[in-house]
């Protein structure tokens, strides 16, 4: 019974380890790496590429989520497990890469444009928390860019209504739309929830304005172009291999008031053509769609690959969800070096949460099982006891049988009588000695009357032997009686038994998970 407590602590332990910790550890370890790292030539140096991680629509969980009651319990642990997922795939699998430049790409909060400012502040705080950005850019040189998201400050149709919530996400964000440049390679940051409003809105020219002053600037530097909404592809486009869910065509609503935008999910055809002649860019980032989706876009100039990128949140539709690692060259052109080839990709993948809280409702089970049904000591003693406890019952009950018949045998003679049920009996006939003979044949002689009586005596006694007394039937019911109390005895048993093993192993196991918890939730 120990040996399979101690059996089932270990694998609890060691699952617990692996969901809770190892499995964010192998993006860093074995399943990804730096793009130029794969790609490296004699003569090329680490130190000539920027590393790049890119993440996008983490959607910080708040009361617009799950239409849960605001600071109810049942939000409160939604919140915490998915916060802790997402703080641990940036602690465990994106920060051990040491990027030069953390990219995020929209979509930071779920109900950002209509939290009050207490609630964005404080889903500002939980964001900063859960990717370690107070830590990381107090301790390191790493650069942070950010790029608004629909959930962050809403649609066109929004933007008319609530200006308000543009100068909030600008005060502590940044600009909707700039420019950096990294390496030898330019990111051009645009504000994509603006391009299709109308132009005559302020939101809109400010964005049409930015890219058009980006067009003047005529350059050989390569440009990326960074868009929260991804460009437009016609409808059943294929994503490549690496999407995990089915194809969403176009879908463009607007407001009947003023026919501007409150929902796309793509940048139209129309918009995604200029954006692609103004700004020429050799790859397109993008987010939103919460899957990935690598298309090729064609253009008067040339052709553009854009990568879509998954969400790195397990609550948002995706069941692995992802991250990007960038290689951006620090060498010019002229070094032999194309325009394509000044930055590479790969794709990294995040562990599977929803597997792995499957496997442990599975192992729970499987736990269960196994206590109730795995034989130990204590099962076969009981089996032999019980064994030994009805073969000396039947041996005693044999005997007294055997004596009482030998009895009976010697005390007189037997017939059997068949009774109006069918059953039969065997009944005992007096025993009759000479004397008694005698008198009877002399009541005979002396009349009928005596005849009468004596034959009523004689059938009174045959009534009185004719009761059966059946003592199987009271063996039968003892029997079945003392069966049902001892299967009550084994099931409280085996209760006690389960209780006591889930207790054991509890007490190894949940002060290991709750260490993991507290662990990768305080700040590093």
């Amino acid at each position: 019974m120990w040996k399979l407590t101690l059996f089932l602590s270990i694998v609890w332990a060691v699952t617990i380890l692996y969901g809770e910790m190892f499995a964010f550890w192998l993006p860093s370890v074995f399943t990804c790496s730096w793009p130029h790292l794969q790609n490296m030539v004699n003569g090329t140096n680490p130190g000539d590429y920027v590393k790049v991680a890119v993440v996008t629509d983490p959607q910080l969980m708040d009361r617009t989520s799950l239409h849960l009651a605001p600071n109810s319990l049942a939000l409160e642990i939604a919140q915490f497990y998915t916060d802790i997922y997402m703080r641990r795939s940036m602690l465990s699998s994106i920060l051990p890469y040491e990027p030069d430049v953390i990219l995020f790409l929209g979509d930071y909060f779920d109900g950002g444009p209509v939290l009050s400012d207490e609630e964005w502040q404080e889903s500002l705080n939980r964001f900063r928390h859960i990717f370690n950005l107070n830590i990381v850019q107090r301790a390191t040189n790493t650069k942070i860019y950010y790029l608004p998201g629909n959930h962050d400050i809403g649609y066109a149709a929004f933007h008319s209504q609530v200006p308000e919530v543009i100068k909030r996400y600008e005060g502590q964000f940044g600009p909707r739309n700039y420019q950096f440049t990294l390496g030898k390679v330019d990111f051009i940051a645009i504000d994509a929830q603006s391009v299709d409003a109308h132009l005559d809105g302020e939101v809109a020219s400010s964005t049409w304005d930015f890219v058009r002053s980006v067009a003047q600037n005529s350059t050989s530097t390569p440009r990326v172009l960074l868009t929260h909404i991804p460009l437009y592809r016609a409808d059943l486009t294929p994503c490549g291999p690496q999407r995990s869910s089915s194809i969403i065509n176009q879908r463009i609503h607007r407001a009947v008031r003023n026919q501007e935008i409150i929902y796309q999910n793509y940048v139209t055809e129309n918009s995604t053509y200029e954006l692609l002649e103004l700004i020429k860019p050799v790859l397109v980032l993008s987010g939103h769609d919460h899957d990935q989706c690598t298309v090729t876009h064609k253009f008067k100039n040339g052709r553009v690959k854009e990568h879509t990128l998954g969400t790195i949140s397990w609550q948002q539709g995706n069941l692995v969800p992802s991250f990007m690692l960038l290689s951006v060259s620090n060498l010019t052109l002229s070094d032999g070096l194309s325009s394509e080839g000044a930055i590479s990709t790969t794709l990294c993948f995040l562990p599977n949460q929803t597997y792995i809280y499957i496997w442990y409702i599975l192992l729970f089970v499987l736990t269960l099982l196994l206590v109730l049904f795995t034989p130990t000591n204590e099962d076969v003693l009981f089996r032999q006891l019980g064994n030994f406890l009805r073969g000396v019952r039947s041996s005693i009950g044999s005997l007294f049988n055997k004596a009482k018949v030998k009895n009976d045998d010697d005390d007189g003679e037997y017939e059997m009588i068949w009774d109006a049920e069918g059953s039969m009996h065997l009944i005992k006939k007096p025993s009759k000695s000479p004397s008694t003979r005698l008198n009877e044949r002399a009541s005979a002689e002396r009349g009928n009357a005596v005849m009468r009586s004596a034959a009523r005596k004689h059938g009174a006694q045959d009534m009185e032997i004719l009761i059966p007394l059946d003592v199987n039937a009271v063996s039968d019911a003892s029997e079945k009686s003392r069966t049902k109390k001892s299967k009550i005895k084994v099931i409280i048993w085996k209760l006690l038994r389960v209780s006591r093993v889930v207790f054991v192993i509890a007490m190894i196991n949940l002060p290991l998970y709750m260490m993991l918890l507290f662990k990768d939730w305080i700040d590093k």
